[in-house]
Parts: C-alpha cells; structure tokens; sequence
C-alpha cells in the first residue's frame, strides 16, 4: 500500500524544490549558497553565510545525486570546494562558524554542531561520488574534534571553543548522525566507535527513560542544568533522536528499542497538538507547552520518527504521515513561492512572514526522502 502523500512528496522534492535551489539557491559569484531567499524568490541578501548551511546543501544534493537528480552532483561539489577552500582556518582551528557574503572571515568561533554537519556533508559527498578528498576530509574533520572539542576527563565535547553557557545534547545528535553516515559511506570502525560512544553518554546523561524526557541543557558534568533551562523539552529533538537511535540498532545493533519508544511517545503525547496535529517548538519536562509555535522542521521529525517506528515495531505511519505531510504543503510548503518554504507558524496556526532559511531543506529533504524509502 503507497504511503499517504507520497506522489506529493516525490514532485515537491524532484520537479519543484531541487530544480529550484539548484538554479536560485547557489551563489555563482562568491562560491557556496544563498543564505535565505525572499518570499518572492531573492537572495535575501544576509550579510553572512553558515557554515553548517553550506554543509546541509552539499548533503541534500550528494543525496539527490543517488536517488537520481540529474545535476545532484555538481551542485554538491560546487559546495565542497567552498566548504575546503574558504570555511577550513587550519588543524588547530578547525572550520569557522561563518563568513560575509563574499567569503571573508567573520565568525572563526569552531562549533560542534558546524563540525557535525561537515562530517556527514562529506561522508554523503563521499558516498555520492567515490571522491578520496572527500574522505580525507572525514579524517581531518573528526581528528579536529577528538583532538580539540572533546571534554579531558569528563564526557562528550564542549559544544564551542571556548566553551561558553551551558553544555548542549543537540551538537552530539547530530555528530551521531554524522558518524553513522560515515561509517555507512567507507565502514571504518572509527566512526562507529564514536558513534556508540556518544549514544552511550545519551542513555546515561541526555535522556531519562522513566520521565521519557530528552533535555537540552547541562552542567559541566552533564547533569541537567538547573532551573527551568533544565526543563525544556524539544519534541522535534525527541523524533530526531529516536529515528537516529533506530538508524544504530539497525546499522550497529544496539538495544535501544525502549528509548526509541519512549522518546516518540513523549513527543507525540505532550509535544504534538492534539486538535491541528502541529509539532510544539518547545514543551516543559511535564508537558506543559512553553512554546506553542512551530517551525517547519520538528513536523519533518514527527515523520521520521513514525517511519522508525514502523521498522521497529510494525506500527503504521500512514496517520502520522498524513498529518504532518497535510500540515507542511498546507501551511508551509504551499502559501509561498513554489519550492521554498515557511519557516514558522505561530501559536494561532498563521504563518510568519519572514525569509525561507536555506537551512531547512536539510530537514524537509531527508525526511521525504525517507518516505519515499520506505515506500519503494
């Protein structure tokens, strides 16, 4: 039986929004990509460019590569070469956080959610094309982080240098991510070993299975920070972990069966509108909402989630699909510019005018194309 939206989800993605980035969204002048565009198609003009923006567009079009998309690959390679020769300071620095419009340096603070994303951009990369500057650049990504973010004595990585506030969970999800799709692209024990590593710390530190809370923010020592900043739940963090720690027991086979369920039960029962079936930005420790406002990505998540349920227990996703799926080409995917996007929608369910981050077609993208795996 096809999937709920899954024709939807395959013209979207393959006839309207690649074409579109690919043609308005990579700046053939100064190197990398359009930041934010306009609701009227624009570059928004921002004054500075992301690395982890540069490394989620590599990602998105080295995968598109591989189910198909034509010009997947030359887009992807335009952004590696930015990515090498302008965002890398240096073995002891790493890459910069951002730079200006034109490629100057303006933030070189090194970040381990930039660093996360740089990984899993190559190891795609690799992946896509078979490219050993790509997997070179694994090695040298990892060894900066191992070598200079990871926490002496203590657990995990600060989550910037110099480590400033409270230590962060979201940083460590997405070097997880990366590590499995590394060690996918070349099977090198290496990334693995990290990756097992970090789950352990998740299961240990991030995550408590008897409330079923995942939280954002810790101490030094990885305890839950106190106060109310100890207490913010993400729901689209809950679905993002639970489909990561299905992607380690299926590559790696680890017995996560019970967080995985927990995690998308708490998301779903707390974090998820019960009338709109909109995904809540933010929900306290018990619940309550603190943030009834939803950006396009956590409904992206509510669905990855459901499709790792559904490997893991047989659970259908078609209602969670059909929800969400109805909710983002409703509200976020069709009261703009076909192929760009809505990035909020407020407590009231209307959108929030504002420009379309280039950011999120990471999310969108692989949650679609998760859809559309299951669904082959």
């Amino acid at each position: 039986m096809a999937l709920p939206y899954r024709d939807a989800i395959h013209d979207w993605t393959f006839n309207i929004a690649l074409p579109w980035w690919a043609a308005n969204g990579v700046d053939r002048e100064h190197g990398g990509y359009v930041e934010q565009v306009t609701p009227d198609g624009r570059d928004a003009g921002v004054a500075f460019k992301r690395t982890r923006v540069t490394a989620r567009q590599i990602y998105v079009y080295s995968h598109a590569h591989m189910l198909g998309f034509n010009s997947g690959l030359d887009v992807a390679r335009h952004g590696v070469d930015y990515l090498l020769s302008k965002t890398w300071i240096g073995a002891e620095a790493g890459f910069a956080r951002r730079l200006t419009r034109e490629g100057a340096m303006l933030d070189p603070t090194p970040d381990l959610y930039d660093h996360a994303f740089v990984l899993f951009a190559l190891a795609w990369h690799h992946r896509a094309s078979g490219d050993t500057t790509s997997r070179d650049w694994m090695h040298r990504t990892l060894d900066y982080v191992e070598q200079h973010m990871r926490v002496k004595d203590g657990e995990g990585f600060f989550h910037e240098l110099p480590p400033k506030g409270w230590r962060q969970q979201n940083p460590h999800m997405h070097l997880t991510e990366a590590c499995l799709a590394a060690f996918e692209a070349t099977g090198e024990a290496r990334f693995s070993t990290l990756a097992q590593e970090i789950v352990g710390t998740f299961t240990e530190r991030f995550f408590d299975l008897e409330s079923q809370t995942l939280a954002e923010y810790f101490t030094g020592d990885l305890a839950r920070a106190p106060g109310d900043d100890g207490r913010v739940v993400e729901p689209g963090h809950q679905f993002e972990w639970a489909w990561i720690l299905n992607s380690c027991r299926k590559l790696l086979g680890l017995p996560l069966e019970a967080q995985i369920r927990a995690l998308a039960s708490f998301a779903e029962k707390h974090g998820v509108d019960p009338a709109t079936k909109i995904t809540f930005n933010t929900v306290r420790d018990d619940g309550a909402p603190i943030d009834r406002a939803s950006r396009t990505w956590p409904n992206t998540e509510r669905i990855k989630a459901a499709i790792a349920l559904r490997e893991l227990d047989g659970v259908d996703p078609g209602p969670v699909i059909r929800s969400s799926a109805a909710i983002l080409f409703d509200r976020y995917l069709g009261r703009t510019l076909p192929g760009t996007w809505v990035d909020v929608i407020d407590a009231n369910g209307k959108p929030v005018s504002g420009n379309a981050p280039a950011s999120t077609f990471y999310h969108l993208f692989l949650a679609f194309a998760e859809v559309l795996r299951v669904n082959d």
